[in-house]
């Protein structure tokens, strides 16, 4: 009889500490829910954010009226800083729906209250993405024609379908977590974004996978090297948004959950710099490649600001540090999750810089086992320096997606609640 006393003890002190666990945040969460306060602060955020969007959209209409001759872009590289900021926020909008999946799919209670959060992001992500893509287009009302003509041999065409599919299929989970009577759904509908994110990201992949005109993209193992990449920027994101959340709440993470989210963000970032190394061995593995590597990698042949943003931006910056921050959280205390999210965001920003700025400004190798030289520039390095109305135009997407999701938040119920969740990992 003494084993059955000693379970009912150790059950009856858990549930003691997390109904204290729960009394002391209800507390705190009560302290600071002042009405007028609240209203304040989000006309305020909502006004930045409306702003910051607005300068965008005025940069956008710039590059309209005078041509995109008033930004860095050229006839070599086309895709310029805007391309940068557009592809994390539609990569990251995949993978921060990660924590909705894990939750909803996978039955972790850990990571269900963090799902509603999770949806909204997402759709927040890859509206402000989208929107930068459209507007540095050059002539955005011809979207139309891409909406209304397609060609199925163009992975183009097929991401037409896939973004919108996944912004009608998270909206539709996200009505599941919040009317009782469809929840039921929320496990389907969950599997189906979890595999259709799946899809999106191999699609966005294989834009540069299946594009020949450069030699530095062409290659298999860029559709899973995006879905990782996905893994850690969205849950970057996911950390950053939550800590400032919970911060401007008075509120801190239990530990058991602090532990679990930082884990995971370890694995995710020692995974992509796996699968980052890969790429770049097996592109040096061909004769073809190894200029181009040389010149990523080392620097060679005016490769010199691309190598250091691979080298310290990424490989030091936005993997190492924050890798080792997860490890020994107590360095930063209770803002080391956020500053290791923060710290993966800028390496995030400093690779897709090179993979499309610098893979652009590499010379196309027209006549293999020749040297090409003209008045055009060609066999030349080109050279790029992005100006104002880029930086404008991608940080107006940043501030769309940091308008929606604060008025999302004040719509909608998304404050993770963890009295339960942290019971259950502990």
């Amino acid at each position: 009889m003494a084993q059955p006393s000693s379970a009912m003890t150790t059950t009856s002190s858990i549930g003691t500490v997390s109904a204290a666990r729960a009394s002391t945040v209800a507390a705190k969460f009560e302290a600071h829910q002042d009405p007028a306060r609240e209203a304040r602060s989000f006309w305020l955020l909502a006004a930045a954010g409306a702003w910051v969007t607005l300068l965008g959209l005025a940069a956008a209409h710039v590059m309209e009226e005078h041509g995109h001759a008033i930004t860095g872009m050229d006839n070599q590289i086309v895709w310029g800083l805007p391309h940068v900021f557009a592809i994390f926020m539609i990569v990251a909008a995949s993978g921060v729906l990660n924590v909705a999946s894990i939750g909803s799919v996978f039955g972790q209670p850990l990571y269900k209250p963090r799902a509603p959060l999770s949806g909204l992001l997402c759709l927040a992500l890859l509206a402000g993405g989208l929107m930068v893509l459209m507007l540095d287009l050059g002539r955005p009302e011809r979207v139309i024609v891409a909406l209304t003509h397609y060609n199925f041999t163009s992975v183009f065409a097929w991401n037409v379908f896939l973004y919108s599919g996944m912004a009608a299929i998270v909206a539709v989970y996200l009505f599941t977590l919040f009317e009782r009577r469809a929840a039921g759904w929320t496990q389907p509908v969950g599997i189906a974004a979890l595999v259709w994110r799946f899809v999106l990201t191999t699609g966005t992949g294989s834009i540069f996978g299946f594009l020949v005109a450069r030699q530095a993209y062409q290659s298999a193992l860029l559709a899973p090297l995006f879905i990782v990449l996905s893994f850690a920027w969205g849950l970057a994101v996911f950390l950053v948004v939550q800590s400032a959340m919970l911060a401007w709440e008075g509120l801190e993470l239990p530990p058991a959950v602090e532990r679990r989210l930082a884990r995971l963000l370890a694995i995710f970032i020692a995974t992509a710099l796996y699968f980052v190394a890969v790429h770049h061995l097996t592109n040096a593995y061909y004769v073809r490649q190894a200029a181009f590597e040389t010149f990523v990698l080392l620097g060679w042949g005016g490769g010199e600001p691309y190598a250091l943003l691979l080298w310290v931006g990424y490989g030091l910056l936005g993997s190492a540090v924050p890798f080792a921050l997860l490890l020994w959280p107590a360095k930063l205390g209770r803002a080391g999750l956020a500053v290791a999210g923060g710290f993966v965001v800028l390496g995030a920003f400093a690779f897709l810089y090179v993979f499309v700025i610098g893979s652009q400004a590499f010379p196309l190798d027209i006549f293999p086992g020749h040297v090409v030289k003209s008045t055009f520039g060609d066999g030349q390095v080109a050279t790029y320096a992005p100006r104002w109305p880029e930086w404008m135009l991608g940080l107006g997407g940043v501030g769309a997606a940091f308008l929606m999701t604060v008025i999302g938040v004040r719509v909608l119920d998304m404050m993770p609640r963890d009295e339960t969740a942290a019971a259950a990992a502990e």
